[in-house]
């Protein structure tokens, strides 16, 4: 029978190491009775979080349904039987990093995080102690730094020369260099003042495994730290302190330890951390502190709790510790039923052994290297920049099982990680893409300068954003990362999605590339005709909205569309994206009553908004959305707790009102000079006033997917509607011809026509009454997320991939580094009537694209849609 290629040449290749052949069951095996929930679901962030498998998670629930665990500090039997419970956990823990219970002790946290943070909170700082670290090091490691400079210690990122083992020509070890970068120390007015001691105690901190780029740092760098067999480079004089006093060891386990934890009868580090959520899924919110006993009683700790104390007196000064170090760091009564769970985590860890898992993992991770590392475009430019040791003939014991790298075009230019997340996901494949919380190894291996970093800053990029391009370079990348039950699969189907999706072939993937998309050709028929359907308004951002046929303008646009929105406590603005219940929040404006409505299943009486402002608005305040400033005003509680009850969180109400809408009348003159003083101004919307869509476009991405399910076996979607993409306005005719949207450069209402101009100045004719929406380079299509695969269906809201997952296949933007489908637009006003008004469809009154033609009703406003033809840089005419 004929297998898959690829695989049958992997294994021959690796099939020794793969799949975990001497284990009770192989890798097929493992996924088909433990990891069913995966089905057709990639995961490739492992180094995130690996997954729990069913086995244990079935193991666990046996134990709590047949074991009485009381609180241990109980001296009940069931508080001693779970007290045995908790020290088998620790010794399991001790003999997982090979450590003897002689020489360590575990402490149990609520997570490396935690466990980082009490070393840096007790640790014997001095004003001439050293912390140094490794850039290569996660943002909990960096914050020790925080206790060391406040005691006035000095700080120091280094960067680690990786050296041979062996010194070829003397057969001894080589020696280590460590290059410095700015000594960090803050001034005495900083410093907490304390009596110094006589002893001087440094620490110095790395990852076993980068979690950024999965470099396994070598753990001689412990024995060569603490014996001082290092050599450095570029320290002052009056900085050789670094070079003195009594150095101790910190390891972050946290990443490494899923696959290769350290040995710690081999390299004696002082401290190691670990997150227990990391090696086995579950349970999440407890790890460890491994601690050598001589190291962990220089650590001094202040606060006491229960557990802690031996005896306390109320009302004198006088406690009395415990002598067991792990009751003396352990607050209160420790987390014993997730520490319970522990055992069946590592059973299963057991049962593979940690060298089978670290070369399962590894080879998995070196076959996507090296494949990616081949990808070529047409023109022979690398597809793939990988970060880390990317040379193809390192073993695979150097790099852990992560890969991170970045995408390039075929000119070179860089693909956004965020674009690269977004497909994914709708490939049902999970991983990362950021700086995964490592500032250092991600300015590291992209070649990021500080200036480049504080630009960055500058423009509003912060962790967990949009921003993945700035200036040309990349802010963070991408990362895939497997565990124990990652399988060659899970391999292939990413490779396959990179290669399908930014490996193109001459394909329409770049259908809007160096110049604009225009659906204007040299025989386009001159003159089509378009009907405006719909005007919707949507009072609150990302609540449901509604359609009118006439409706006033403002300098904000639409009059109140998304003047009000919803935000968290903590001031997070409240989006469909996080929040889909708001779809389910109806809304009407009522002008004549001056009224906003508004209606949620969820809520037994609609609730009714006063448009004007009168005491139930609470004080303003200024707040910031999207680098734009807003004025806003507060509502009383009785309204943030309908809202609240409506989209099943708390949240507050807020309006904008940075410019009073001003509503233009047609009586009101043009002025020349002053009509180009008229700015358009910004309420809560994404990127411009108005949002525009063709229906035919709709129409298209329809028979589209329709085609794209036909062959698969997925049960036939709904109709996407217009609606789905929350339009302004909605647009129809044209010949039947999609996404003629993109190519119109600006759109007229009124009587007759005005020059192609953006600006009135004194060589235009003011006295037109028309309304001019303008398309500038700053607007143009409108970026799509996930926010359209969700729907409302009999009251609830249901998720899919579509129709992202069709547009993303054709209707992505280079330049916008975005998926696209209907176009924004803001607008220039001057002497107009103010309703904008829909064509009674009955009478079938046209919008034409000629410029010479008048609407015969003047009940219905004349649309004239100008497109531009870019290859003739001429306005299309009758």
């Amino acid at each position: 029978m004929g297998g898959d290629p690829n695989k049958e040449r992997f294994l021959k290749e690796f099939g020794r190491d793969y799949g975990y052949p001497n284990a009770p069951q192989n890798i097929d095996e493992i996924r088909a009775t433990n990891f069913k929930r995966l089905n057709d679901v990639v995961y490739l962030d492992h180094a995130g979080a690996t997954l729990y498998s069913e086995s244990q998670m079935e193991g666990l629930f046996k134990d709590l349904n047949s074991t009485i665990y009381g609180n241990p500090h109980s001296q009940s039997s069931c508080g001693l039987s779970t007290s045995d419970v908790v020290w088998e956990a620790r010794q399991q823990v001790l003999s997982f990093f090979n450590a003897s219970p002689k020489e360590y002790n575990c402490i149990f946290t609520c997570g490396a995080t935690s466990s980082l943070k009490l070393v840096g909170e007790t640790f014997p700082w001095s004003s001439r102690s050293n912390y140094m670290y490794t850039m290569e090091n996660h943002n909990s490691v960096l914050g020790i730094r925080e206790y060391a400079l406040r005691e006035g210690a000095a700080a120091i990122a280094v960067d680690i020369e990786d050296v041979a083992d062996f010194d070829l020509i003397s057969g001894r070890k080589s020696v280590i260099n460590i290059v410095p970068h700015t000594v960090q120390k803050r001034g005495e007015a900083d410093c907490n003042k304390k009596e110094e001691t006589s002893e001087t105690y440094n620490l110095f901190a790395f990852p076993s495994e980068c979690n950024f780029s999965g470099l396994r740092f070598n753990l001689d760098l412990v024995n060569s730290i603490k014996e001082g067999s290092y050599q450095m480079h570029g320290i002052s004089p009056t900085q050789r302190s670094v070079n003195s006093g009594n150095w101790m060891v910190l390891i972050d386990a946290a990443k490494g330890s899923a696959t290769c934890p350290p040995d710690l009868s081999k390299y004696k580090a002082d401290f190691v951390v670990v997150s227990f959520y990391k090696l086995f899924g579950y349970p999440t919110g407890i790890g460890a502190l491994i601690a050598r006993n001589e190291s962990i009683k220089l650590l001094k700790k202040t606060y006491f709790s229960g557990g802690t104390v031996a005896a306390s007196i109320a009302d004198l000064d006088f406690y009395q510790r415990r002598d067991g170090v792990e009751e003396y760091f352990e607050d209160g009564t420790v987390s014993f039923l997730s520490i319970a769970s522990l055992h069946h985590g590592f059973k299963i860890l057991n049962t593979l052994t940690m060298p089978a898992i670290s070369r399962h993992t590894s080879l998995l991770a070196s076959y996507v290297r090296n494949s990616l590392l081949k990808l070529r475009h047409e023109n022979g430019n690398c597809v793939c920049t990988l970060y880390g040791n990317n040379n193809p003939e390192l073993t695979c014991d150097a790099m852990g099982p992560i890969v991170s790298f970045n995408l390039k075009r075929p000119d070179g230019s860089w693909f956004g990680y965020r674009e690269v997340e977004k497909l994914a996901s709708l490939s049902n494949i999970q991983l990362r893409t950021g700086c995964f919380c490592n500032p250092g190894a991600c300015a590291k291996h992209l070649g990021l300068s500080h200036s480049d970093l504080l630009s960055n800053i500058e423009a509003g990029h912060v962790c967990w954003d949009d921003h993945d391009i700035l200036n040309g370079k990349p802010t963070g990348a991408v990362r895939v990362s497997f565990g124990y039950m990652s399988t060659f699969e899970d391999a292939m189907t990413f490779l396959k999605f990179i290669k399908s999706s930014f490996v193109p072939q001459l394909t329409h993937l770049d259908i809007f590339g160096e110049k604009p998309f225009h659906p204007a050709t040299e025989d386009v028929e001159r003159i089509t005709r378009y009907f405006l359907k719909s005007i919707t308004i949507y009072p609150i951002k990302s609540c449901a909205g509604f359609s009118v046929e006439s409706w006033p303008l403002s300098n904000t646009g639409l009059l109140h569309d998304r003047e009000w929105l919803l935000k968290s406590f903590s001031g997070e603005i409240l989006t469909q994206k996080k929040v889909p219940e708001m779809d389910l929040v109806t809304t009407l404006i009522d002008l004549k009553s001056g009224l906003l409505v508004v209606e949620s299943p969820r809520c037994k009486e609609k609730l009714q908004i006063g448009l004007t402002s009168g005491q139930s608005i609470g004080k303003r305040e200024v707040m910031e959305i999207h680098s734009q400033r807003y004025e806003v005003g507060g509502y009383w509680n009785e309204i943030d707790i309908w809202f609240s009850n409506a989209v099943g969180r708390p949240c507050t109400l807020v309006r904008s009102y940075t410019v009073q809408n001003q509503v233009w009348s047609n009586r009101e003159q043009c002025i020349v000079g002053i009509c180009r003083d008229v700015e358009a101004r910004l309420n809560f919307v994404n990127e411009a006033q108005f949002l525009l869509l063709l229906e035919e476009s709709v129409s298209d991405l329809n028979d589209r997917i329709r085609t794209k399910l036909c062959d698969g076996s997925h049960n036939q979607p709904a109709e996407v509607s217009p609606m789905r993409f929350r339009p302004n306005f909605v647009v129809s005719g044209g010949n039947g011809k999609p996404y003629a949207e993109d190519g119109w450069r600006s759109l007229v209402i009124g009587e007759r026509n005005f020059k192609d101009v953006l600006v009135c100045d004194e060589m235009s004719d003011c006295t037109s009454r028309e309304l001019w929406f303008d398309s500038p380079m700053c607007l143009g299509g409108c970026n799509r997320c996930q926010m359209i695969n969700m729907t409302s269906i009999a009251g609830t809201v249901q998720r899919s991939n579509e129709p992202l997952a069709t547009l993303a296949s054709y209707r992505r933007s280079k330049r916008a580094e975005s998926i696209q489908c209907g176009v924004s637009r803001k607008f220039d006003w001057w002497n107009f009537d103010p309703t904008f008004q829909v064509p009674n469809s009955s009478r079938g009154l046209p919008y034409s694209t000629s410029m010479l033609d008048k609407v015969q009703d003047q009940d219905a406003w004349n649309l004239d849609v100008d497109y531009f033809i870019a290859d003739h840089g001429v306005v299309g005419q009758a």
